[in-house]
């Protein structure tokens, strides 16, 4: 194919991204998703082709920039990231048209500057050090060990088994294998090879020669290669101001030593008879997959995750899993009961000394300090996310969250939790987020190592008709809410992530194929990959705490919920009241009279309680954005940092209300739906009629013989420590720090491509 019909099959390709970016999700239904795969395999099957894509992705981008088009910025943008991350032979002249681009973008508003940021600094450092991306990539995905780049990363892809099926969950097992059991340990370290030496020496280098002689190496040759190849890219990337002939010399020493004399001579003299650019595979990441059955089962595997299997040993009691030598740290100071005599210490004391020991005798009469302070920075609190320090999820091309929460502890895994289901999956995310930041604030270990990423890919179930199941269309909608506010407010997400819910269900339906040896494209797999690699803006969600009382006199049940708090009127009243007889003048018709007393959620963050008494039928709390006009204020809660109380914490509250009226006919009842929006709200039956609560759509999480909830914002969980430093402030500081804690909301992040775009 010549040059100007490469061009224009590439431009073909990339206007019908943009159309599909502007079409509604109606209107394109059985190909969604798709033209963004296609292109990306185009340039997989032929990377020599890889700067005619650049150039026409630029040229987009420049001329949306000129025109003031922001929708599709970000998508291409992230679209020639994912281009660049895997080409080779890419010139230093595009790669600074396109850092020069994300440097004019820094003039506009999150999450563009942001994106664009982020996007800077990764091509900065591939333009000095070509192959720097992929490099990182694998090693992390991979877990390949690496004293200079020793990130590692892994997806936990986590299914319900009672909402989910289980051809379903069979066909995912079976793709996600079929494509990790060519990735060995030995074939990614030979990508590694084989992309550096490439990138650098380009056209020079011989890509056959090269492959036959990475084929037939041993693994102790081929790991020595590997580490020389990352050691000569880290060094160079490591420095101030990069060189980029100081890291050509370097690989082309190594391209030398690998091949022997014949390669030194076709680097002089060049090589007119050698083949072009090789297609090097980007491997899938290391993808493990999950049945969601017990509670504890997401802090489970990310212990294990930070810990090898060898050194684990479970034990019964969860609390006591320690991670590897790490000790968890109870209190910023620890007071001693003890006698502050070492002698009267109970054995086991990790401080006294061995009984063997000659200064056993002289230590005994020692006295042992009553307060063991540790070393923590100045105000160190529990951070309030996963993600690290507040500012970039990425810095050149590391994995999210790489800073350092505790002196000495670098964050250097990276767990990419990723569930597939609907709304009820997701409130089962948020309980496990919840216990997560609970146990954090009790035993600090998972927190100073790991950066925790959330991912979501909803999966509905499919309509049910009279012809059959139609995989195309949704049978519960009402069970995608948040999907459907992540696909309002990043429209990328809505054309790549949403419309994978028909091809996964059209893969349930096929027949497996046990066949592991035929090369195929997997395109479910490829998507998720997508998204787990460039979808790094996170979306702060509330989570919101509900006190459910079935006797006034006991303490309250404390559950989670995420979406949706769903209230029904049960038809029997409690036992008291049932027993006794109907008081003279008791209203008649359905419903139940209701206290309701709530705080008014307003612009001017003022306190405003109501108390309102009514007669209705149900309550319906909705903690999720309905409409586009709603997403927009929503907005705040991109950045925990920049969130405020009111703008984050907002219930719509929809009461189906039972309205009394007199006429001639005598008396009648009808329903009114009233809708107001509160910050919290507390609700209780006047007339012993109990409540059944739903928690997140979930027939799981119902709680029946109900007489009052309370729902309110989710606070950030507090430490011991932090208790035991508020205990020791007079009456007037401790009044500030609970106002203070008061504004830390608990939210959970959801990573996609751009956050909310305005």
């Amino acid at each position: 194919m010549e040059s100007s019909d490469v061009e224009l099959d590439f431009q073909r390709s990339v206007q019908a991204v943009l159309r599909e970016l502007n079409t509604p999700a109606s209107a394109l239904q059985s190909n969604r998703g798709m033209w963004r795969w296609s292109l990306h395999k185009k340039v997989e099957r032929n990377p020599g082709r890889s700067s005619v894509l650049v150039r026409i992705l630029l040229r987009e981008l420049e001329k949306a920039e000129s025109e003031d088009v922001r929708r599709v910025i970000i998508p291409l943008l992230l679209t020639l990231m994912y281009v660049l991350t895997k080409a080779t032979g890419i010139t230093e002249e595009l790669y600074h048209r396109a850092y020069t681009f994300c440097t004019r973008l820094l003039t506009l508003p999150a999450p563009y500057s942001t994106v664009a940021l982020d996007c800077a600094i990764r091509l900065k450092t591939e333009a000095a050090v070509p192959g720097t991306l992929y490099q990182r990539t694998v090693i992390a995905e991979q877990n390949l060990m690496s004293e200079l780049y020793p990130y590692q990363e892994r997806v936990f892809l986590f299914v319900d088994p009672e909402l989910v099926s289980p051809s379903v969950c069979s066909a995912l097992l079976l793709e996600i294998q079929a494509a990790q059991e060519q990735q060995t340990p030995e074939a990614c370290m030979r990508h590694v090879v084989s992309h550096a030496l490439q990138a650098a020496l380009g056209d020079a280098c011989h890509t056959g020669a090269l492959n036959r002689k990475l084929q037939a190496s041993s693994r102790r040759v081929l790991e020595y290669y590997f580490h020389a190849v990352v050691a000569a890219i880290e060094q160079v990337a490591s420095e101030d101001s990069p060189s980029r002939l100081g890291h050509l010399e370097r690989l082309e020493e190594i391209y030398c030593s690998l091949l022997g004399p014949a390669a030194t001579r076709r680097l002089c003299i060049g090589d007119v008879l050698q083949d072009r650019l090789a297609s090097i595979p980007l491997p899938s990441p290391l993808i493990t997959f999950h049945l969601w059955t017990d509670q504890e089962q997401l802090w489970k595997e990310l212990v294990l995750f930070l810990r090898p299997h060898s050194q684990l040993r479970l034990s019964a009691d969860l609390e006591a899993l320690d991670l590897q030598g790490f000790r968890p740290d109870w209190d910023l100071a620890r007071v001693s009961t003890d006698s502050g005599i070492e002698r009267d210490l109970p054995f086991g004391s990790d401080e006294l000394p061995e009984p063997s020991s000659s200064e056993m005798e002289r230590a005994a009469l020692q006295r042992k300090g009553g307060i063991k302070k540790r070393v923590w920075p100045p105000d160190f609190s529990m951070p309030g996310s996963w993600d690290g320090p507040p500012g970039l999820h990425r810095r050149t091309g590391r994995p999210s969250g790489d800073g350092e929460l505790l002196p000495g502890v670098s964050r250097v895994h990276t767990a990419r939790v990723l569930v597939l289901g609907d709304d009820r999956m997701l409130g089962r995310l948020a309980q496990a987020y919840y216990r997560l930041r609970k146990r954090e604030t009790k035993k600090f270990c998972l927190t100073p190592r790991l950066s925790l990423q959330l991912y979501y890919i909803p999966l509905l179930a499919p309509q049910v008709t009279g012809q059959g199941r139609n995989p195309e269309v949704s049978g519960k909608p009402e069970l995608g809410e948040l999907a459907s506010f992540l696909g309002r407010a990043d429209p990328w997400y809505e054309s790549t992530v949403n419309t994978l819910c028909p091809a996964i269900l059209k893969l349930a339906e096929m027949p497996p194929c046990f066949d592991t040896s035929q090369t195929v494209d997997p395109f479910i797999l490829d998507v998720i990959t997508y998204y787990v690699r460039m979808g790094t803006q996170p979306i702060y969600f509330q989570l919101y705490k509900v006190k459910i009382f079935t006797n006034l006199s006991h303490d309250p049940t404390e559950d989670i919920f995420l979406t949706e708090l769903k209230v029904k009127i049960q038809d029997s009243k409690s036992p008291k009241e049932g027993s006794s007889p109907r008081r003279k003048g008791t209203a008649e018709g359905t419903g139940a009279e209701l206290s309701v007393c709530y705080q008014k959620a307003l612009l001017s963050h003022r306190p405003r309680e109501v108390t309102v008494s009514l007669r209705a039928t149900g309550l319906v709390l909705k903690a999720i954005p309905a409409g586009d006009t709603e997403v927009s204020g929503f907005s705040h809660c991109t950045s925990p940092n920049a969130a405020s109380a009111t703008d984050c914490t907002c219930l719509r509250v929809s009461v189906t209300e039972v309205v009394k009226s007199s006429n001639l006919a005598g008396r009648s009842f009808t329903t009114v739906a009233n809708t107001f929006r509160t910050s919290s709200i507390q609700v209780q039956s006047q007339d012993q009629r109990l409540l059944t609560l739903w928690l997140d759509k979930d027939s799981r999480r119902t709680f029946r013989d109900v007489v009052r909830f309370e729902a309110s914002p989710c606070p950030e969980p507090c430490s011991r420590a932090q208790k035991s430093k508020m205990s020791g402030l007079n009456s007037h500081r401790q009044e500030a720090e609970k106002n203070k804690a008061k504004l830390s909301p608990l939210l959970m992040p959801i990573n996609t491509f751009s956050g909310i775009v305005q």
